[in-house]
């Protein structure tokens, strides 16, 4: 007996794997054979990496997120959390933005809720860390830069100048390495504009734990991004950590001691721990444990793929899992749709097996590396080649026509038109002007109150 009136497909997450697992879904699904509800915290889908060239200036922030009730017509999109599932009873508690929490029946399950920034207990991490997972990050970051160069070219005292100027990022993946190199790429553009403000002041500062950077291009390519880096005034410090960054002054395990306004978090994802809630079957690392249909392990009715899932990959072989890339990510939503489709009519599931095809990473205009696989075959590319694979596939990979049309013609402007590097600090708080407009004088004169924005922000 269904717990609808029709069959209902709960997809938890609305993510690249969680969109296209239910527009697979919706294209395949005959005219009211089930329900197809989406549930995500946000009302759109962000195109991670395309979020170094955001935090950059080129491409818009609106063209690198899809709305997922423009794109998902059909479906019953909900904007929220799921915060427990009762799998006896098929029902998800769903958190709503506002109001009560509700119950919501279901027969299929989904569980698309990508990933998270990995971090430590590390002191000031939480106060002054900037992340990268997000559009709202990135465009935080940007302004956040731009900002720091309004400040130096403000001020006479050097201490504040140098603690602005230096720029701080965890990670040499391809996450903080694309990001380094773009916000290097603009910092560099934006100096020209700034009379007090050269980019041999600016201090930018890399660091990994591991003894490469980009690990996903291979070391040879791996190694020539960090010497490319390097001649670019970047300073990478490898085989160390971050071990504190309380008020913005940064220790690092090998001794170097820096101050930052600026510290970037890259240090790798970790599945959102949302699922241990779930009542699911998870793998060492808190992955969900699927088989290669990408059913959950010892379940017939509930599938998950993504940064959040343990997929077998059939293409290594034995013991080998799926990296957590959008290359993946895309193949693993169609197989699921199939695979939910094929469940609710009985028939059998399809295994996911996919070839790795290779990767590729911008390090700012016109600077990448890219490594394409073809068979047996690896071609390497570095330099301007490299980047335009980098654009080529990733605008391919962009979700619907219309958000391609926009990232090329955004493209397409920045062949012709300067960088824009104006910073829209106030975006942050934009209630504040109009805070102080509206206080009384006498409370304006004596000791300026907090915007209530900025309250809820401390709190």
């Amino acid at each position: 007996m269904s717990t609808t009136e029709r069959p209902r497909i709960l997809v938890v997450g609305g993510g690249y794997v969680g969109l296209y697992a239910a527009r697979r879904i919706l294209k395949k699904m005959r005219y009211g054979e089930a329900t197809v509800t989406v549930v995500d915290p946000r009302s759109y889908m962000t195109y991670q990496p395309f979020l170094p060239e955001a935090a950059a200036g080129s491409i818009s922030p609106r063209h690198v997120v899809v709305p997922l009730r423009r794109v998902l017509p059909k479906a019953e999109v909900l904007t929220g959390r799921v915060s427990t599932i009762d799998q006896d009873r098929k029902v998800a508690v769903i958190q709503p933005l506002v109001g009560e929490t509700y119950e919501l029946p279901f027969d299929y399950l989904v569980i698309a809720l990508g990933a998270v920034s990995r971090t430590f207990p590390i002191p000031g991490l939480a106060e002054n860390g900037i992340g990268m997972k997000g559009i709202e990050e990135a465009i935080g970051l940007r302004n956040h830069v731009l900002e720091q160069l309004d400040k130096a070219d403000s001020t006479t005292d050097e201490e504040i100048r140098r603690k602005a100027l230096t720029f701080v990022f965890v990670g040499g993946g391809f996450a903080g390495a694309e990001t380094i190199g773009e916000i290097e790429d603009m910092a560099r553009d934006a100096a020209k504009y700034y009379p007090n403000v050269k980019r041999e002041d600016m201090r930018f500062v890399l660091v990994d734990a591991a003894d490469k950077i980009l690990p996903e291009v291979g070391p040879k390519l791996g190694q020539w991004g960090l010497e490319h880096l390097q001649k670019r005034g970047v300073e990478v410090y490898l085989k160390t950590s971050m071990d504190s960054c309380i008020d913005g002054h940064v220790v690092l395990k090998n001794g170097l001691e820096v101050d930052s306004n600026t510290i970037v978090w890259t240090a790798g994802v970790k599945p959102n721990p949302a699922l241990a809630r779930f009542g699911l079957p998870l793998g060492p690392r808190g992955h969900v444990d699927t088989a290669p249909t990408l059913q959950v392990q010892g379940t017939d009715y509930i599938w998950a793929a993504g940064d959040n899932a343990q997929v077998p990959d059939l293409a290594v072989g034995e013991g080998a899992w799926c990296p957590p890339n959008a290359q993946h990510a895309l193949r693993q939503a169609k197989v699921l749709g199939d695979n939910v489709i094929s469940g609710m009519r009985g028939f059998p599931q399809g295994e996911y097996k996919h070839a790795n095809k290779g990767a590729v990473a911008g390090l700012g205009l016109h600077k990448g590396v890219a490594m394409i696989v073809f068979g047996k075959m690896k071609i390497k590319l570095k330099g301007r080649l490299a980047w335009y694979m980098h654009r080529g596939y990733h605008g391919m990979a962009m979700p619907t026509f219309n958000r391609k049309i926009r990232v090329i013609a955004d493209w397409t402007l920045g062949m012709f038109l300067k960088r824009e590097v104006v910073s829209l600090g106030a975006i942050e708080n934009p209630r504040e002007e109009f805070y102080e407009a509206a206080s009384p004088v006498s409370a304006a004169a004596a000791v300026k109150p907090s915007a209530p924005a900025e309250k809820a922000k401390a709190s």
